[in-house]
């Protein structure tokens, strides 16, 4: 009996399992891993096949049954962290944003957190002025099919593509006027350069928002940046506290806790997991940019007993580590295949050469996925930046909603319109039963449900007494939602859908 035991225990450890990884151009990576790799075995397969020696600032993230969002551990096993059933499906993505990502040392490091924060501001979390916003743009624009040409780019050609949640006419000319006369000339690495030291400067630069709730119950986004910890509510920044006055932070529950000098703020997340959440990303983005070296690290507990609550513990290098040893950098620069453009459906008179993919030899596929677990999809095309859809003719600089300005000094108005990351994807998977609080929120600041999703080929347009269906699901939860009419009935329809799927955020 022992010997059957142990040659099944042996072959359960030998057992291979496969993961896929989605990287920051929408490639796959796959391979298979043991059930005893951990963490930071796959984070440096990955890191290899990318050919990335300034790796730290990245990391992979995954979502489980439940719906959570969490960083892979590189101490721990993948497999016994994965909560899912194999093959996993992770995703690679800045975890730490540079302080300054100008100043990276390598080319191939600068594409990857252009690329990131590309999406950032796709996805609403890199939130700006009108001005900033077409500024932006233009650099990706300029980066991806190069200086303006009157017989390839035909007059509107900027309004085909998606760079932000919702676009206005005014925005598109804006984008086309500046990519016309200010960006002529520029490399596609030097665009990426100038668009960095642009996101560099703006407010909810590194902002990866995590949606909770004062004790108002008022609705307000929580997150860790380069500088500090801020809160975001409307269109202001309602607090912002550099790392080195954050004196503690603890949660219990749904609740979390920032303790500063001369206050403690508190917070409430949707669910304690989401609650854990916050505090580990807190506790980690501390660690990295407030310490001088990886040895100063502590385990922490989520109590003020230590022998109660949760324990965690940073196992990372820390910024300025990680810039010392970026100067040490001596090789080569790598080859950098950057994301091209093809011609597309929705975009047919603007043709370029084949894509080729910034990671070689990767396996590619369109992919449909919610919008609020984070995947965009592909649109038409392997296209790098989304190919706008007809309907996408939603004002993006709509004045914003918000309460009248508050008189510390904390506060600071940061855009246009009010920062609603929701607009494209909620970065924690919300419970079934914080929807209500969810479809009222966004109807009051007057913002769609998700971006349209692009239909997969083969599915039909839904029935209109699916859309009615979908309304009257809606009107059960929101009573003040009564009169949306069938296409907002069926935006209604996927975001009361999307919590029940089981795929990763973004």
């Amino acid at each position: 009996m022992l010997s059957r035991w142990m040659s099944g225990s042996s072959r359960n450890l030998d057992r291979e399992y496969n993961c896929t990884v989605r990287l920051l151009d929408d490639s796959e990576y796959t391979c298979t891993i043991q059930r005893d790799a951990k963490g930071q075995y796959l984070f440096d397969l990955l890191c290899h096949h990318l050919n990335l020696l300034e790796k730290d600032y990245f990391g992979i993230r995954f979502v489980d049954p439940d719906k959570q969002r969490h960083w892979l551990e590189f101490t721990k096993s993948v497999v016994k962290q994965m909560r899912a059933q194999p093959p996993f499906t992770m995703c690679f993505r800045v975890k730490f944003y540079p302080t300054d990502p100008a100043a990276l040392k390598e080319e191939i490091t600068r594409y990857l957190v252009f690329l990131q924060i590309k999406r950032d501001l796709y996805h609403g979390r890199l939130l700006c002025k009108t001005s900033d916003a077409a500024l932006l743009a233009a650099y990706i624009l300029q980066a991806e099919i190069g200086d303006y040409d009157p017989g390839k780019h035909p007059e509107g050609y900027s309004s085909k593509f998606q760079f932000f949640p919702k676009h206005s006419e005014k925005l598109e000319r804006k984008i086309a006027e500046i990519h016309k006369s200010e960006l002529s000339g520029q490399t596609p690495a030097t665009s990426e350069l100038n668009f960095l030291r642009k996101a560099q400067t703006l407010e909810t630069y590194g902002v990866d928002p995590h949606p909770c709730k004062d004790v108002s119950g008022n609705a307000a986004f929580l997150a860790f940046t380069p500088f500090g910890f801020v809160v975001l509510q409307g269109n202001k920044r309602v607090h912002f506290i550099k790392w080195n006055e954050v004196t503690k932070m603890k949660f219990e529950g749904k609740t979390f806790y920032l303790y500063e000098k001369k206050i403690v703020l508190t917070y409430f997340a949707p669910t304690p997991e989401a609650c854990k959440h916050l505090w580990k990303c807190g506790i980690e983005n501390q660690a990295f940019y407030k310490l001088e070296k990886s040895s100063q690290v502590r385990t922490v507990s989520s109590s003020n007993l230590f022998f109660k609550g949760s324990r965690f513990r940073y196992s990372g290098r820390v910024a300025k580590e990680v810039m010392e040893s970026s100067a040490k950098i001596k090789r080569e620069p790598p080859e950098i295949h950057r994301a091209g453009l093809v011609p597309s459906r929705s975009c047919p008179s603007i043709t370029h050469g084949p894509r080729l993919s910034s990671v070689p030899r990767t396996r590619r596929r369109a992919v449909h996925i919610s919008i609020m677990e984070g995947l965009e999809s592909l649109r038409d095309s392997a296209h790098s930046t989304p190919v706008r859809s007809a309907s996408h003719g939603d004002a993006f600089a709509a004045p914003g909603r918000s309460g009248r300005a508050e008189s510390s000094e904390r506060v600071a108005v940061i855009a246009d319109e009010n920062y609603s990351p929701a607009d494209s994807v909620l970065p924690t998977p919300v419970a079934e039963h914080s929807l209500e609080l969810m479809l009222l929120s966004r109807q009051a600041n007057g913002a769609p449900c998700s971006i349209e999703e692009e239909k997969e080929s083969e599915a039909g347009t839904p029935a209109a007494a699916e859309a009615e269906a979908a309304g009257g699901e809606l009107r059960a939860l929101c009573p003040g939602a009564g009169g949306l009419g069938a296409a907002q009935a069926e935006q209604a329809m996927v975001c009361l859908q999307s919590p029940r799927r089981g795929k990763p955020a973004h």
